[in-house]
């Protein structure tokens, strides 16, 4: 049996393989922000929409697996690291899951409204369900971890089984099932409260994740041949799934007008849950680009390894730089009356303000993500050499 190799600070192929999903994680949101059709329909429907706009938002599915995924790799090698506790495990777990949330639910909700009012509707999305997952997680890691893997990987193949539950059935406790399992909103204190990822499905995402952490502590080759292999068979095991179109997500596949849209309706998968074919579409080829990654070690300052090492930092900084210029715009479009709509929930999170025909064709959308990712390189950057070369306790809150 080959010994496990001493686990490194960080591994170079996760940072890349996070950096390179946070580039096009930006890219959907640049989208919600600018593209002319965000307010109006969704991407992936295929009566509206044209294979490239497809494809603009399909490509951007993989960020949140592998986001969740690979916080469940890096919990891992943290408590490896030094041999820590499991108790000092948990205490990282709950104190980052607490402090994103707080965040959550304060800048970033600033972010999306870009206004102070308590009557706009509250978003729990991205840092809420990797807060409340972290947290979750502290209670978990206390598990073996063959009970954590069984657990995973018995919600990923099953939760579909619960498609035909919906939260309306439980009355005034449909909260709970929209914070626990699917997507919706409710109303809390007078404020409507919309909750865009629910916590089992994604937690199971990161159990897996922190199980995979054993194989990524392995010597190098053996490591990268099971990344391999297993990035092979799931991404096998999708193409077969939804191939029989009779399990793995609640929106079966359909012949449609040309071979093209027939491609784009086996490929829309369900994200809100994730459903089993989702998840096997995004994770397979995420773990053979993690072994790709794996064997060419990037530079320090190859931009996949800089907005891989400094991820909260760069998601929140890329969120208010998107809103404040699409305020600019707006004003240089409109000029005052611009201010009468545009500070609240933007066009593809139910702003219902905007002018009709707000917003821009798909080639804005494009140039202004890459100005938006060149623009913040050399900031993000500088922060990872911060955090690179000190070690004050608060830095790892950022």
């Amino acid at each position: 049996m080959v010994s496990p190799a001493k686990p490194a600070a960080r591994l170079p192929g996760i940072d890349a393989l996070r950096g390179t999903v946070m580039i096009l994680m930006a890219l959907d949101h640049v989208r919600d922000f600018f593209h002319v059709g965000a307010m109006s329909f969704s991407p992936t429907d295929l009566t509206r929409t044209s294979p490239t706009l497809f494809f603009t938002r399909w490509i951007t599915h993989f960020c949140m697996p592998v986001f969740m995924f690979a916080a469940g790799m890096g919990a891992f090698l943290w408590w490896r690291q030094g041999n820590r506790s499991k108790s000092a495990l948990a205490r990282f777990l709950w104190t980052r899951g607490l402090w994103l949330i707080v965040l959550e639910l304060s800048v970033m909700q600033l972010a999306y409204n870009l206004d102070f009012s308590i009557h706009l509707p509250v978003f729990l999305l991205v840092l809420w369900i990797f807060g409340l997952c972290m947290v979750s997680m502290a209670a978990l890691i206390y598990l073996p971890l063959s009970w954590l893997l069984i657990l995973s990987a018995g919600f990923v193949v099953f939760h579909n089984c619960l498609d035909r539950i919906t939260a309306s059935q439980f009355g005034s406790a449909a909260w709970i099932w929209n914070l626990l399992v699917q997507p919706g909103a409710f109303t809390y204190a007078g404020n409507l409260v919309i909750v865009g990822y629910p916590l089992l499905p994604w937690i199971a995402v990161l159990i897996a994740g922190f199980c995979f952490g054993q194989i990524v502590t392995r010597e190098v080759a053996t490591r990268w041949r099971i990344m391999l292999w297993l990035g092979f068979a799931l991404t096998l095991a999708f193409a077969a799934v939804r191939a029989l179109n009779l399990y793995g997500d609640p929106a079966p596949w359909s012949f449609q007008h040309s071979a093209v849209f027939t491609l784009l309706s086996f490929l829309n998968c369900a994200k809100y849950p994730p459903s089993l074919d989702f998840l096997l579409m995004t994770l397979g080829p995420a773990l053979l680009l993690l072994a790709y990654f794996d064997r060419r070690p990037l530079s320090a300052a190859n931009p996949l390894i800089v907005f891989g090492r400094v991820p909260l930092f760069y998601f929140v900084m890329h969120f208010w730089a998107i809103h404040l210029l699409t305020v600019l715009l707006a004003w240089i479009r409109y000029g005052v009356p611009a201010f009468k709509f545009i500070f609240g929930p933007v066009p593809s999170m139910g702003g219902k303000f905007y002018p009709e025909g707000f917003g821009y064709g798909l080639w804005v959308v494009y140039a202004v993500w890459i100005g938006l990712v060149v623009s913040l390189y050399p900031l993000c950057r500088w922060f990872a050499k911060v955090k690179a070369q000190r070690r004050d306790w608060w830095l790892s809150y950022l």
